[in-house]
């Protein structure tokens, strides 16, 4: 019979799966920058990788908060994610397009931390977790603002030169 499982148990799991993510994504970002041609959106990527530090910050205070270690817990949907920005590195080296793959990628990578996050903070709310939900909020705030930088590149000249 299956052990009964709770929201605080959902909370916990999904906390680990965004550490482990926001770990990969802080190694994948100098990649990006040195890959990207574009000086906006290596400079983008390099802010990112410094905001990227506090919101692992933030992910252990909350683990503290719970009483529990800051580790991470295998996330394939993130590894998935990550990998195919790789690949675009390896495919359109030296191309035109090669910035605005890395723009698709780097929004996958954002979309899927908006969701987590709003996600966490709507869980940590209706756990009584008063403390955490500012934590998970200005994360979530930074996300979004990156997403926004992120489309303002894309449609300010990165796709047309990939065009």
């Amino acid at each position: 019979m299956a052990q009964a499982k709770s929201l605080q148990d959902l909370f916990s799991e999904t906390l680990k799966d965004i550490y482990y993510a926001e770990k990969q994504i802080l190694r994948a970002l100098p990649k990006m920058a040195k890959s990207a041609q574009s000086e906006e959106l290596k400079a983008a990527f390099l802010t990112h990788q410094e905001q990227t530090e506090g919101q692992i910050e933030r992910l252990e205070q909350v683990f503290d908060m719970l009483g529990k270690a800051a580790r991470g817990k295998h996330c394939p949907a993130i590894v998935g994610i990550v990998d195919e920005g790789k690949e675009i590195m390896e495919d359109f080296a030296g191309t035109d397009a090669l910035d605005a793959g890395l723009l698709s990628a780097a929004q996958a990578v954002e979309h899927y931390e908006i969701a987590r996050y709003g996600t966490l903070k709507t869980w940590a709310a209706q756990l009584g977790l008063a403390d955490a939900v500012p934590l998970l909020d200005a994360t979530l705030k930074e996300e979004k603002e990156t997403d926004q930088l992120l489309s303002r590149l894309a449609a300010s000249g990165v796709n047309k030169k990939a065009a």
